[in-house]
């Protein structure tokens, strides 16, 4: 690592403090530089599978395969004029691009990509998780306020009700987890799941209440009501051209990638890999893990209808939340009797389609109402 690598050079040359912050500025540094990479990348894939998967090719022009189109839409955007309208806070207004991009790189600073290689390897790396997830509510909140327009501000009041009531049942999925491992470091959980399985099998549930929560604070299809375009014209960030928009869509595909090594992390075990496979370096097999998921994404926004903003809430919080709360309660007993990893996945697995099934269909049979319908014959022409 090049951190370690100063650490080792400059120790007893130079001041603690300025050690510590050419291996912070490094690491910041390459953070940024793995993470706009990685947006350029899950640009082109995205486009190009959901090319397929509606039978047209995709980009396929600039480039071979069209691996250099998003370099080309990079140019393209920032070559394009910024209008800043009337009327506007411009301090607010020109911070909120940036500071929406902070969040993203947060979260890879604390996911470790092979056995040590992560930038900040805290005991508080979920509560890390959560604290950085909260503060995209913020940059939502000054664009759509800072704009001066009311589209821009409603659909930021839309998107921060929505990140705000899909970050509860999301952090309420991670207390199993750190019930199973005992603890909040990212690498335990890791060192948990090479051992014992991965939390994908031993807590489905919980796995699948934190995909669909984290794609609706990822505002991706079929939950991606904060730029509703048919009401909102874009939501709150509608007066935002060139090359700060441009800031807007690469931290959204920089937020997926995100993700997607987070429940990598939590959910597949890491950098863990099986004995067939651990001739394959940790660090590819995380990011391999980290695309694949990616590609799920890109999948469920390619097939799946948005939902409406009434539809989408009401299944936070009469769905996912109660699930969620089942979920940690049957953790907890399961942690308690100690029992073998097969019967914890075979008794999740089960517990959590009868969970499914029976909830959806409570709320259905609640939802539905009766409709009397009377037949009335038409009267006897006269």
């Amino acid at each position: 690592m090049i951190n370690q690598f100063i650490i080792d050079t400059f120790a007893g040359v130079l001041p603690e403090w300025l050690i510590a912050l050419m291996t912070g500025v490094t690491g910041a540094v390459g953070v940024l530089l793995f993470a706009l990479s990685c947006a350029l990348a899950a640009i082109w894939i995205e486009r190009k599978l959901i090319g397929r998967m509606q039978i047209r090719y995709g980009p396929n022009r600039v480039g071979p395969k069209g691996l250099l189109q998003p370099i080309a839409d990079a140019i393209k955007v920032i070559g394009k004029e910024a209008i800043t309208p009337f009327g506007v806070d411009k301090v607010v207004y020109a911070a909120a691009p940036l500071v929406i991009f902070i969040p993203a790189l947060l979260t890879f600073a604390v996911v470790p990509f092979a056995p040590g290689a992560a930038l900040l390897n805290v005991d508080i790396g979920v509560l890390f998780v959560v604290a950085v997830g909260a503060l995209g509510v913020m940059p939502i909140f000054m664009a759509g306020w800072a704009s001066n327009n009311k589209y821009s501000l409603m659909g930021a009041m839309r998107a921060i009700a929505q990140t705000v009531s899909y970050e509860i049942p999301l952090v309420l999925s991670l207390v199993g987890l750190v019930l199973m491992a005992g603890s909040f470091k990212m690498e335990d959980l890791v060192l948990y799941q090479i051992e014992n399985g991965w939390f994908l099998l031993l807590q489905p549930l919980a796995a699948l209440i934190f995909f669909i929560a984290a794609s609706a604070e990822l505002n991706r299809t079929p939950t991606d009501i904060m730029e509703g375009e048919s009401e909102l014209a874009a939501g709150y960030h509608t007066e935002y051209s060139g090359f700060k928009f441009s800031l807007f869509y690469a931290t959204e595909y920089t937020h997926v990638f995100a993700v997607s090594a987070l429940i990598s992390t939590l959910f597949l075990g890491g950098w863990g890999t099986g004995p067939v496979l651990d001739q394959v370096p940790a660090i590819i097999w995380f990011i391999a893990k980290t695309y694949l998921l990616f590609c799920v994404f890109v999948w469920t926004r390619a097939t799946l209808p948005r939902l409406r903003i009434d539809q989408l809430m009401a299944f936070a919080w009469k769905f996912l939340l109660p699930l969620s709360l089942v979920n940690i309660m049957l953790v907890a007993v399961l942690v308690e009797l100690n029992l073998p990893g097969i019967v914890v996945f075979a008794v999740n697995a089960v517990l959590a389609v009868v969970l499914i099934k029976g909830w959806a269909g409570l709320l259905s049979a609640r939802g539905a109402t009766v409709e009397q319908r009377v037949y009335i014959r038409p009267a006897a022409a006269q």
